[in-house]
């Protein structure tokens, strides 16, 4: 797993590698030059485009200077560079950069002020303005310039961070910085960069490796994690000869009604294809049908105003929720199941409940699973301003309660009992489609059966739906929880 580090400890394993490489401060920033031009030219690869670069005067400016003087070495002669100089201070390392920049042909212009600029006809923007470390909205001549330079509506493009968005903490309701097309960030993304919020500041970022000491970063105290496919590759287990259904697991999928007997179905499908030995769907008996049509490997145990489930200790897996519906009935089956000391998955209409019976909460046996979306969530938990209010939130209840917590995402967020977060990174919008959730809570019941640790059943399920839906949206542009159920199986395959 990724550390991801704050702007503080960013800034230490900078001063760390500058140390003990070692390698002067210039040169390192030479490098992340570098790394920023190569991956700039991958997108703008027309030398003939005019380029506009904003640099103030810490070493976020010594960097697009020295962007500046690359991408004129690169075949880009129509280069404007903006010297914003708001500030009495600047960097050393700017500095020289700026002493480098004025042996070339390149076209200088001074900001005194926000005033000084009049037009920007250029055909792109790097913004190199301010650097991350901010921790209050733009003021003042900031707040003008950058005013401007989105009304201009060029393609922005941010070195390491839109000037005026904050790496880590509480973003404000309304951002004022800059809004970038993409930014195109070093060594590491930024914590924020995983926040719905972000979405205002950058349609799009890229990391590059600058150089800097990798072991150090992997070292550092922290409570973020990016997960990698190298990580999923070592969690999963590959099936063993003489092994039988029996070695799997059996999971027990609580869902559906009437009228939602899909959610049951999407859930049952994706327990089956993500590799439980058993699945035995407990449904209304008005899906028994749809249930031996559709899915005739998984068994049924029809659901009544009176059901309890006996001998719940025989399952490895017990998931509740998808489309169950919120019910007096559904409630004291929750309750009965809570009360069995045995860890669940609560999902949708179950986190519904939940809400409803703040009581139960507290009872939840420990290393059970709540996979809440946004609204869920705060409807157990209490309205938030923003996410990462809403993630320190998920973190403290996943302590005190002693559960993992799916807060459910873009880059969705995997809280632990030991209060860490694990972010997610697959994915895609063409996966913004109703049944999806139903797909998840399946498929982590699976990992659940076959006696994984909650926090590996977790972090796996999450990484492999996304994945799926990744590698379904390649040609398309939706793609269905139908089409994603039956496809966990290959993904699976292919990371094995």
């Amino acid at each position: 797993m990724q550390t991801l580090l704050t702007s503080a400890q960013m800034r230490k394993a900078d001063e760390f590698t500058i140390e003990h490489l070692p390698i002067a401060s210039i040169d390192l920033m030479e490098k992340a030059a570098r790394a920023f031009v190569h991956c700039f030219l991958r997108n703008e690869f027309d030398t003939n485009k005019s380029i506009a670069i904003f640099c103030g005067k810490g070493n976020n400016g010594g960097d697009g200077l020295a962007i500046a003087h690359l991408l004129l070495h690169n075949g880009y002669s129509n280069i404007k560079v903006y010297l914003v100089n708001f500030s009495d201070k600047q960097s050393l390392d700017y500095a020289i950069n700026l002493q480098r920049l004025e042996e070339s042909r390149c076209k200088k212009i001074v900001l005194n002020t926000a005033a000084d600029l009049k037009s920007i006809k250029s055909d792109i923007i790097i913004d190199a303005i301010l650097g991350s470390g901010l921790n209050k909205p733009l003021e003042g001549e900031y707040a003008v310039l950058v005013d401007h330079i989105n009304q201009s509506k060029k393609r922005v493009y941010a070195v390491d961070v839109p000037t005026g968005f904050f790496a880590e903490g509480k973003l404000p309701k309304e951002y004022n910085g800059i809004k970038a097309l993409k930014t195109i960030c070093f060594q590491r993304p930024k914590i924020n960069f995983f926040m719905p919020e972000s979405a205002l500041a950058t349609a799009q970022f890229e990391v590059v490796a600058i150089g800097l000491d990798e072991a150090f970063i992997q070292k550092q105290t922290a409570d973020f994690y990016l997960i990698e496919e190298d990580d999923i590759k070592q969690i999963l287990q590959p099936r063993k000869l003489f092994s039988h259904k029996g070695t799997y697991g059996h999971a027990l999928i609580i869902a559906g009604n009437t009228d939602t007997m899909g959610a049951a179905l999407l859930s049952a499908m994706a327990c089956l294809h993500t590799g439980a030995g058993l699945t035995t769907a407990c449904i209304p008996p008005s899906g028994l049908v749809a249930l031996n049509t559709r899915l005739p490997e998984v068994m049924s145990l029809p659901r009544d105003e009176y059901t309890k489930i006996e001998n719940p200790e025989k399952y490895q897996a017990i998931a509740i929720g998808p489309g169950l519906g919120v019910s007096n009935e559904n409630e004291r089956l929750l309750e009965h199941l809570i009360t069995t000391n045995q860890p669940l998955i609560i999902d949708a209409d179950g986190l519904n409940i939940l809400a409803e019976r703040q009581d139960l909460l507290s009872k939840l046996p420990a290393h059970s699973l709540l996979t809440p979306h946004m609204k869920e969530f705060d409807r157990l938990f209490g309205a938030h301003e923003s996410w990462w209010e809403r993630l320190q939130t998920a973190k403290e209840q996943a302590v005190k309660l002693k559960i993992v917590i799916v807060l459910k995402n873009q880059y969705t967020f995997v809280c632990s009992s030991e209060g860490k977060v694990y972010i997610n990174p697959t994915g895609n919008p063409a996966m913004a489609q109703g049944g999806m959730g139903d797909v998840l809570t399946g498929v982590i019941a699976a990992f659940l059966a076959q006696k994984y640790a909650t926090i590996d059943a977790a972090i796996l399920g999450c990484y492999v739906h996304g994945k799926t839906g990744d590698q379904l949206a390649k040609d398309k542009y939706v793609v269905t929880a139908s089409e994603v159920a039956p496809g966990i199986a290959s993904t699976i395959h292919e990371l094995m």
